[in-house]
């Protein structure tokens, strides 16, 4: 059996809920193959690979002037938000700290009924941020917290997440992500999770794009983000976000237990320099710089997917060497 038969034997019994892959080497596609109904057009939610994204769209808005460093305040960017009497910590909680996940919050199991049900996303988030915790201890947040990057961006580029990410990413990428998504009912948002047609970026009732969660990719639109950081983000004639950031953001910035975490990218291996942006279900863009590979996977949610980094280590880049 080749290794290329044995890595699709594998994902044929054990990786059900994938919906497409893409495998990159030296920028060329490789391997290219959609399962079930899906095609190259499908368009996935690829859940908190979106966070990823929202690194990407921070260095950017670095690298043009919007923000001055991952040095500044959180509470720069929100001078008009109350800080209750006694609550210190947010106030001297970072850009870095929130890259990083190692900015504290006052929850343990995170009320998505009082995030979901809030008209503002975003502050719902910031009322969330502080608490008793440290600075600078890993704890990671899935759906509440990442928006507080959403609002940073528009109050700083004075756009829209969708509309920024568009001028300075997607179109030049060739990446079509449609419009923004704003639920109206709870049926809306699980057809959504479980859709391959819809092309968008879910938004609160305000109209502020979701950080960590809602963006749609198809799955060579994912293995583009992951090319334009193998070549250190340049595309084209085009350098779309700074190589230093590029350089900072995929090394180990914070740990949580064994697993590296750089700014809103997971580190898989310091050695051959490979990370990637993961997201539920098994939605996952992988960059190993020393084989000069790419793999991207969009996936249909499931719960406790089987793990894609054992599955991309020990099949597909076997398959490909």
């Amino acid at each position: 059996m080749t290794p290329k038969t044995k890595m699709e034997k594998i994902m044929h019994s054990g990786y059900t809920n994938i919906g497409g892959m893409v495998v990159q080497k030296q920028g060329e596609i490789v391997y290219e193959k959609y399962f079930g109904d899906c095609t190259a057009d499908s368009t996935l939610h690829v859940f908190s690979v979106t966070k990823s994204i929202l690194s990407l769209l921070i260095g950017i808005a670095i690298d043009r002037g919007y923000i001055q460093s991952i040095e500044q305040n959180i509470l720069d960017f929100f001078p008009n938000y109350s800080v209750k009497k006694g609550e210190n910590t947010i106030q001297t909680i970072k850009l870095k700290d929130m890259l990083t996940m190692t900015a504290p919050y006052k929850y343990k199991n995170p009320s998505y009924k009082e995030y979901f049900t809030s008209d503002d996303w975003v502050r719902a988030s910031l009322d969330l941020l502080g608490g008793r915790g440290k600075i600078g201890e890993f704890q990671y947040a899935p759906v509440i917290g990442p928006d507080i990057f959403s609002g940073i961006l528009v109050q700083a580029t004075g756009q829209t997440v969708l509309d920024f990410a568009r001028e300075h990413v997607f179109s030049p990428l060739g990446i079509t992500v449609a419009s923004p998504i704003v639920f109206q009912t709870m049926e809306e948002q699980m057809a959504f999770y479980e859709g391959k047609n819809s092309s968008g970026w879910v938004a609160d009732p305000n109209g502020v794009n979701t950080g960590g969660w809602g963006l749609t990719l198809t799955a060579r639109d994912m293995a583009k983000i992951g090319q334009l950081y193998l070549q250190e983000g340049r595309w084209g004639e085009q350098q779309i976000v700074s190589s230093q950031w590029i350089k900072e953001s995929t090394r180990e910035h914070s740990r949580w237990g064994k697993l590296l975490y750089g700014y809103l990218w997971w580190i898989i291996d310091e050695k051959q320099h490979s990370y990637a942006a993961m997201g539920d279900g098994g939605n996952i863009i992988y960059v190993n710089e020393e084989k000069k590979m790419v793999i991207s996977i969009a996936s249909f949610f499931q719960p406790k997917a089987k793990d894609r980094i054992k599955l991309i280590r020990d099949y597909i880049e076997p398959a490909f060497e």
